[in-house]
């Protein structure tokens, strides 16, 4: 009985901690609710339609090799538009950033001026949001940061990477998944 009664303790108690772990962070209230979704950053009177992100992706590679040089690739950006995809991580710090992904294409997100930011119960959800998209090259440096804020091991970064990235003014965040 003493066994029975400490194994539902540890459990009640390990419960606790995984609660704690698992603890939504909002530093951002919304602009824009319904039932459904909730709007981080600007408001969106009318949401165009959104391309997917390895449609815009392709877009910039086939581009670029018209062009025939990654440096042309490195300076290109367009603003603004509108993409979908699904928030593959997030930074569970405090939501600054997050990666969007669809198909084998991913880009980091992040907010202009570090206004606002999303709620970092945000992966695995389908979102839309609207910035201007860029394909820059991270320094190493910068590349260690980023792998250590997703709880990746820096040491595996090795010179400059290629990165595309999303700078938005405004996120949907659909309520479920």
């Amino acid at each position: 009985m003493k066994k029975l009664l400490l194994l539902i303790v540890a459990l009640f108690l390990a419960n606790i901690v995984i609660a704690q772990d698992s603890e939504v962070i909002r530093l951002s209230e919304p602009v824009q609710e319904t039932e459904t979704y909730e709007v981080f950053g600007a408001e969106v009177e009318e949401w165009n339609e959104a391309l997917s992100l390895s449609e815009v992706v392709k877009s910039i590679e086939r581009f670029s090799k018209t062009l025939g040089s990654d440096k042309d690739e490195l300076s290109f950006s367009v603003e603004p538009i509108t993409i979908e995809a699904e928030v593959a991580e997030v930074c569970m710090k405090k939501g600054c950033f997050f990666i969007a992904k669809n198909g084998d294409a991913t880009a980091r997100i992040t907010f202009k001026d570090y206004d606002f930011f999303v709620p970092t119960d945000s992966q695995g959800k389908k979102v839309k949001f609207v910035g201007r998209f860029e394909v820059k090259e991270l320094t190493e440096d910068q590349a260690k940061h980023y792998a250590e804020d997703a709880g990746e091991d820096p040491e595996k970064v090795s010179g400059p990477q290629k990165e595309y990235s999303i700078v938005a003014t405004s996120v949907l965040v659909p309520r479920k998944l």
